[in-house]
């Protein structure tokens, strides 16, 4: 039976993980892997996260199943989170499963995308996370580009995006990233996401948001000001949600697929479809992480220390920003690096060619993704001095 199946070529992103792994230099540096790291280089795990475990352990009574939508209390909650005072507001019509982690949103998103209408276009920013292709095309629908990022600038080509989303027909689905881009780290601004959230209500576009990383670019707040101007406007939309990144539960794999009906009705009728979706895909969600994540913000305490947590990271990422920007700003006057504290999350794109890319590996033991993602979290005040002289002696 399988003796034809031949080897795949590795992950672009595991595959970097796999060889940082075999490294045997005790001066290797990973800024490849998306994760979040602290000045030890742990990924740590809240300390309201952990209060909530330990909570839920104690007071847990049974294992069963929670049903194929998830945890009630979960969904409602995140939802709360993601929109603030619109998810009251838009309560009737808002249909919610929990998904397993961001990548079961995305996926089960696209699964009732074809659905609803087989011939639907994605269309996804130039670059996205790599993985967004395979999650959503695996589907069986159509994927296509927009313009994004500028490499020149190191910002968003927003007139370029504008001008091919203003061409879109009625119809077509946009996804978009909340916040912290993946994997440019430029967002927009403000007012382009009202330039944004006015076009797809003219053309009849229909949003697809990626929130990935809620609580990492500014706050909890500010991160998600563009999704929710879109939610105020548009009629149907979808919302991908993980709770990786911002709760550190990123193998307990929690997320959810939030979706925006027009009316009362047709949410009803979007979660039976979302239930049958997952009962195909994986029958039930597990309920371990959901269930502390429902506790943390169900608690005013735990979600105030929660919340201050994940400040403290936030600022710990901006601050490795300038103080890279600063010290390759020292190695290299000649070029500009301001970019990199402009920009939010934990990715950005170095200014490197693939084989710059290889050496920067193989001579100075520093991992970096293959089209230039670095992983800001990585760096620390004791290593970014290498980093920087590193990058910048590559440097064209």
């Amino acid at each position: 039976m399988f003796d034809a199946i031949e080897s795949l070529p590795p992950d672009p992103i595991l595959g970097v993980n796999a060889a940082f792994r075999r490294d045997e230099s005790p001066h290797k540096i990973d800024l490849g892997i998306g994760v979040y790291r602290d000045q030890a280089g742990i990924t740590p795990v809240p300390a309201a996260v952990h209060e909530a475990e330990r909570a839920m352990i104690a007071a847990q009574t049974t294992k069963t199943y929670i049903g194929p939508l998830g945890n009630p209390e979960f969904n409602e909650r995140i939802t709360e989170l993601a929109l603030g005072p619109l998810a009251r507001t838009l309560r009737p019509r808002i249909a919610a499963i929990q998904t397993v982690g961001g990548c079961g949103a995305l996926r089960v998103g696209a699964e009732l995308l074809h659905v609803s209408a087989p011939e639907t276009v994605i269309h996804v920013s130039t670059p996205t996370w790599a993985n967004h292709e395979p999650l959503v095309g695996s589907s069986g629908l159509a994927l296509e580009r927009y313009p994004y990022y500028d490499p020149a600038t190191r910002g968003v080509d927003f007139d370029r995006m504008h001008s091919h989303l203003a061409r879109l027909p009625a119809g077509a689905v946009v996804l978009l990233h909340a916040c912290c881009h993946n994997p440019t780290g430029a967002d927009l601004s403000p007012d382009q996401w009202r330039n944004i959230a006015e076009l797809v209500e003219k053309r009849g576009l229909l949003p697809f948001v990626d929130l990935a990383y809620q609580g990492l670019g500014t706050d909890l707040e500010v991160d998600v000001a563009g999704p929710r101007l879109i939610a105020e406007r548009v009629p149907e939309m979808l919302l991908a949600i993980s709770c990786s990144k911002n709760f550190g539960l990123y193998r307990e794999r929690v997320g959810a697929l939030v979706m925006l009906a027009r009316d009362a009705r047709g949410a009803g009728a979007l979660a039976t479809h979302q239930a049958r979706t997952a009962r195909r895909m994986y029958s039930m969600p597990p309920d371990h992480g959901a269930a502390i994540v429902a506790r943390v913000l169900g608690d005013p305490q735990l979600r105030a220390s929660w919340a201050e947590e994940l400040g403290a990271m936030t600022a710990r990422l901006n601050g490795l920003r300038e103080l890279l920007a600063k010290r390759l700003a020292a190695c290299r006057p000649d070029r500009d690096f301001s970019w990199l504290a402009r920009h939010r999350g934990m990715f950005s794109l170095l200014p490197l060619p693939v084989a710059a890319l290889m050496e920067l590996r193989e001579r100075h033991h520093i991992y970096a993704l293959t089209d230039g993602r670095v992983n800001v979290a990585g760096i620390s005040v004791d290593n970014v001095e290498r980093v920087a002289d590193a990058i910048g002696t590559l440097t064209a």
